[in-house]
C-alpha cells in the first residue's frame, strides 16, 4: 500500500492487490449466498452482485456490463439423461437399420425374405410354407352321446370274449371320444356288473391297462364319479351294484389309477345312500391289513388260474350232488361257475366214470339226461363231449382192471347217448372190443402154457 502527501494528512491510494482482495471477498459471499439459496429442483440459480468494471475480476466483463454467477445444482439418477446402458449409440447395421431405414444401398430382398414364418403375425399365410413338409391326416367328427353308446359297447363284449387290452385300445384309438373319454371306464364296470367275476376281473385288468395311454387318471375318476351319480338306476338290475362298485373303486386305487383321496368324498354322499354304502366298502377293503395286495383278487381266482386238482374236485363234487338232489338247473348253475369251458372234457370223463361204477341203471339216466342238457344248452360244447368219451375210450384198459363188467356198461351208455343225438352215431364204433378169454391150452407158438 502506497501513501501520498496532502493538505489534511497521508491519503491512502488504493493499488491492484487491495482490488483483488475486494474482488475475491465479494465473489466468496456470493459463493455463499448461492449455497444458502434453495436449488429450485435442479434449475440455474443466477445470483446477483458481483458488478463489471474490473478488468481481472471474477466472472467479469471488460465493457462494465452487469454478469452473473451460475451454481449447477447436482442431478439424481432419475433426472440424469446419461446412458448407463453400455451402448455407444452408434447406427445399428452400419447405418443400413432401424426404425425408418431402407436397408444398405445395393441390398435387394428376394421373394424367400420377404415370407413371414411366425404362425402368430396378422399377415401370415399357410400357402407360403408349401415347401416345408407337412402331413395330412384325416379328421373324424366327435361321436355324439348315441354314437358313443353304439360303438363302445360293442368294443367292451368282445373284450370279454377275448380279453385283448391291446385291441380294445386300438379300437378306442381309431374313435373320436376327446371329450368323453371318461365313459369308457363307467361303460366297462356297469356291463361287467351284469357279468360274472371273471368278467369282472378283465373289466378291472382293462381300466389298468389304458390308464397312461388312453386315459388319464381324471378321466377315470370321473368316470367312477358318474357310476357313483347312477348307482340308484344300476341298483334296480343289479341289487348289489354298491358292494360291486365299491370293489372296483378298491382295486383302481390299488392299481394306482385312483388316488386315495377318492374315498374321501363320502362326506358329500348322502348317509344311507347307495354313493354311501359304495365309498364305504372301498374303505374297508383298502384298510384291511396287507389291503393292496389281497385286492388284486378282490373278484375271486379266475377259473382257468385254479388248480386241476381243485377243478376235478369241484366237478365230482358237483355230479353227487346232482345224483342226490336230481336238479339239473343247479348242476348247470355249478358248472357254469366254475368258468373253464376248455376243461368241462374232465366233467364228462368223470361222469362216465361213475356210471360205470355204479352199475345202476337211474345213474345211468340221470348222467345220459345231464349230458343231454349240457349238450342242447350248448353249456358243454360238442368237442369237449367227444373228448370226454374219448378219454374213457383210450384208458379203457386200466379202467376194466377195477370194474369187471365196464365193457357191457359202456356200450350200453354210448348207445343211449348216440340215440338222443349227445355224440355221434360214429362213436358207437369206437367202444373197445371185448377181449376173448384165452384158454389155458393156447399159448405163444401153440406151447401149452403149464
Amino acid at each position: 500500500m502506497a501513501s501520498s502527501p496532502s493538505s489534511g494528512g497521508v491519503t491512502t491510494i488504493p493499488t491492484a492487490s487491495t482490488k483483488k482482495m475486494r474482488v475475491r471477498s465479494k465473489s466468496t459471499s456470493a459463493v455463499e449466498d448461492a449455497k444458502e439459496a434453495p436449488q429450485n429442483n435442479g434449475r440455474r440459480v443466477v445470483i446477483d452482485g458481483v458488478k463489471a468494471g474490473l478488468k481481472n475480476g471474477f466472472n467479469g466483463t471488460q465493457n462494465g456490463e452487469e454478469s452473473s454467477l451460475f451454481v449447477k445444482a447436482p442431478k439424481d439418477k432419475h433426472h440424469d439423461r446419461k446412458s448407463r446402458s453400455g451402448r455407444r449409440g452408434l447406427p445399428k447395421k452400419g447405418g443400413a437399420g432401424g426404425k425408418g431405414t431402407w436397408g444398405a444401398i445395393g441390398e435387394v430382398l428376394t421373394d424367400e425374405d420377404m415370407k413371414i414364418r411366425d404362425q402368430h403375425d396378422p399377415n401370415y399365410e399357410s400357402e407360403e410354407d408349401e415347401d416345408e413338409p407337412f402331413d395330412i391326416k384325416e379328421c373324424k367328427p366327435e361321436l355324439t352321446e348315441e354314437e358313443f353308446s353304439k360303438n363302445i359297447t360293442p368294443i367292451v363284449q368282445e373284450y370279454f370274449e377275448h380279453g385283448d387290452t391291446e385291441d380294445v385300445l386300438l379300437s378306442l384309438e381309431e374313435l373320436n371320444i376327446s371329450s368323453r373319454k371318461y365313459k369308457v371306464p363307467a361303460f366297462a364296470v356297469s356291463l361287467a356288473l351284469e357279468k360274472k367275476a371273471t368278467q369282472r376281473e378283465m373289466a378291472s385288468v382293462l381300466i389298468s391297462d389304458l390308464y397312461g395311454k388312453h386315459l388319464s387318471q381324471d378321466d377315470i375318476a370321473q368316470g367312477f364319479q358318474q357310476l357313483l351319480d347312477d348307482l340308484d338306476d344300476l341298483s334296480l338290475d343289479t341289487p348289489d351294484a354298491p358292494e360291486m362298485v365299491g370293489k372296483f373303486i378298491a382295486r383302481a386305487i390299488a392299481d394306482d389309477c385312483l388316488p386315495p383321496a377318492f374315498v374321501s368324498n363320502l362326506g358329500d354322499a348322502p348317509p344311507n345312500s347307495n354313493q354311501a354304502k359304495a365309498l364305504t366298502e372301498a374303505g374297508v377293503l383298502l384298510k384291511m391289513k396287507h389291503g393292496m395286495v389281497r385286492l388284486d383278487s378282490v373278484w375271486g381266482v379266475a377259473g382257468g388260474r385254479r388248480p386241476v386238482k381243485y377243478l376235478v374236485k369241484k366237478m365230482v363234487l358237483l355230479l353227487k350232488e346232482y345224483l342226490s338232489s336230481e336238479d339239473i338247473e343247479e348242476a348247470s348253475r355249478c358248472v357254469q361257475e366254475l368258468e373253464v369251458p376248455h376243461f368241462y372234457h374232465e366233467l364228462v370223463y368223470e361222469a362216465i366214470i361213475m356210471t360205470l361204477e355204479d352199475e345202476h341203471d337211474r345213474v345211468m339216466t340221470l348222467m345220459k339226461n345231464l349230458l343231454q342238457f349240457f349238450s342242447n344248452t350248448n353249456i358243454v360244447k360238442p368237442d369237449q363231449i367227444k373228448n370226454g368219451f374219448q378219454r374213457v375210450f383210450d384208458s379203457f384198459s386200466d379202467i376194466q382192471l377195477d370194474i369187471p363188467h365196464a365193457h357191457t356198461l359202456l356200450e350200453k351208455f354210448t348207445d343211449m347217448c348216440a340215440r338222443d343225438g349227445i355224440i355221434p352215431i360214429s362213436f358207437t364204433m369206437k367202444v373197445p372190443s371185448r377181449g376173448r378169454k384165452r384158454f389155458v391150452s393156447e399159448g405163444d407158438g401153440g406151447l401149452v402154457k403149464s
